[in-house]
């Protein structure tokens, strides 16, 4: 039932919220540090044990799938924009510093792509294009 995974989701949102802002006051900020985040975790371990102890039927292991699989991308998406928007009004710096990021992050695809590849498929790879690799793999 998807009213298991609301229930379970808000729980853990406010139990999040709460100790984010417990955390801020702590440290002296005002603002929740860690929140969000904490809320993510504990949705996982809540799941997760709710799950090993077999204390829920199908129904409603599905619908705290569901909300748990639809909490990530919402949360991650809000977090983004909050980003942008402290960016944008943080100045050149910080723009500069995200677009510099994002490129090295493209830049390193490449790389990453190739670990745990064979040495002989990188070589390969590396001394013809793909159509000089398919003929050879086809045997013209």
């Amino acid at each position: 039932m998807v009213v298991y995974g609301v229930a379970l989701l808000s729980a853990c949102m406010l139990a999040g919220l709460v100790a984010g802002d417990l955390l801020g006051i702590l440290i002296g900020v005002k603002a929740n540090v860690g929140g969000v985040g904490i809320a993510m975790l504990l949705l996982i371990l809540f799941s997760d044990h709710l799950k090993r102890t077999l204390r829920m039927n199908a129904l409603a292991e599905q619908g705290i799938l569901f909300w748990s699989a639809m909490y990530i991308p919402i949360v991650v998406a809000m977090a983004a924009q909050q980003d942008v928007v402290a960016a944008v009004k943080g100045g050149p710096a910080a723009l500069l510093a995200g677009v510099l990021a994002v490129v090295l992050s493209f830049a390193l695809v490449p790389v990453i792509a190739r670990i745990g590849q064979p040495a002989d498929a990188r070589r390969d790879a590396s001394q013809s294009d793909g159509a000089g690799a398919l003929s050879l793999k086809s045997g013209e």
